[in-house]
């Protein structure tokens, strides 16, 4: 049975409305309309309350990706809000407008950091040591690092780090190792070294470069990465969590590998999409995600 994840309220963040190949988010006191390829259908509000939106994005002619944003006067190109929850996890995120459509934040991903945050606080080793690959700004980094983890953070794009370590600091933590390095060669490393580590975290693109050039392909290295993961999870403490954004990437894929290569997770783990819900209660898939921890 697959596990249907979204996130929880939250004080500085709503999607607002979604339709129309876009979506209308609230991050704090800022509105903010941005396309979306997976909302297909049309939006719940009229016109005249997306006009609201602080910033609007618009792509380039031929472009699925690369754009610029519509700026209202008194919007700031970069601020920050806030994020807490129950259990004690407390984070804060500075946001920017890209010229990607990003902000430097995934809402959708609420679940997942509690999941890190959780999992991290279980385990038996006094300090978890936690990878987070394709680390992006570092959200589930600082839910392990609140959380009491070693926490190495891998991203190919060094601006990016330096993202996320102005998150890093927003959030009163320290104490991360930062590291711009091609995934695959630096997982391959770790094995050949005998590394073990108590959380994984994975969060790759479908398509990405590393720092001197070196592809990702998702269909053609997820395999492999998969098995080199397997090598450094402790066997003994461990939790594990990957996450995938990728238009026509099943969760069905997921399974067959997460059965193939971590059979003895079968009675922990969980499989199946993650989503945001819009005030008018529909739902946006925002991607597929396979956890576990023993």
């Amino acid at each position: 049975m697959y596990t249907f994840l979204t996130t929880s309220p939250w004080a500085d963040y709503e999607l607002i409305d979604a339709g129309n190949f876009e979506k209308l988010e609230r991050f704090g006191k800022h509105i903010l309309a941005r396309p979306e390829p997976q909302a297909i259908w049309d939006p719940h509000l009229p016109a005249s309350e997306w006009q609201r939106a602080n910033a609007i994005f618009t792509r380039e002619k031929g472009s699925q990706e690369r754009g610029q944003w519509k700026i209202k006067a008194g919007t700031p190109e970069q601020w920050v809000i806030g994020y807490e929850r129950p259990d004690g996890l407390k984070l804060r995120f500075r946001l920017g407008m890209s010229s990607f459509k990003h902000v430097g934040l995934f809402p959708e991903q609420d679940p997942n950091w509690q999941f890190i945050y959780t999992q991290t606080r279980k385990r038996r080793a006094a300090q978890p040591r936690v990878l987070n690959l394709f680390a992006y700004t570092g959200a589930a980094t600082l839910a392990a690092r609140a959380a009491g983890a070693d926490v190495t953070h891998l991203d190919s794009v060094k601006q990016v780090n330096f993202w996320a370590r102005d998150n890093m600091e927003a959030s009163n933590l320290d104490g991360v190792r930062w590291l711009v390095e091609d995934a695959m060669k630096y997982v391959k490393r770790e094995v050949k070294r005998g590394s073990k580590y108590q959380g994984l975290i994975l969060d790759p693109p479908a398509y990405g470069r590393g720092p001197n050039g070196e592809k990702w392909q998702l269909e053609d290295e997820l395999n492999e990465m998969l098995k080199l993961c397997k090598e450094l999870l402790d066997p003994e403490d461990h939790f594990f969590l990957i996450n995938l954004y990728s238009l026509g990437f099943s969760a069905l894929i997921l399974e067959n590998l997460v059965h193939e290569i971590f059979p003895a997770a079968r009675q922990t783990r969980e499989i199946g999409e993650i989503y945001l819900h819009d005030a008018a209660a529909r739902k946006l898939p925002l991607g597929t995600f396979c956890r576990f921890g023993n």
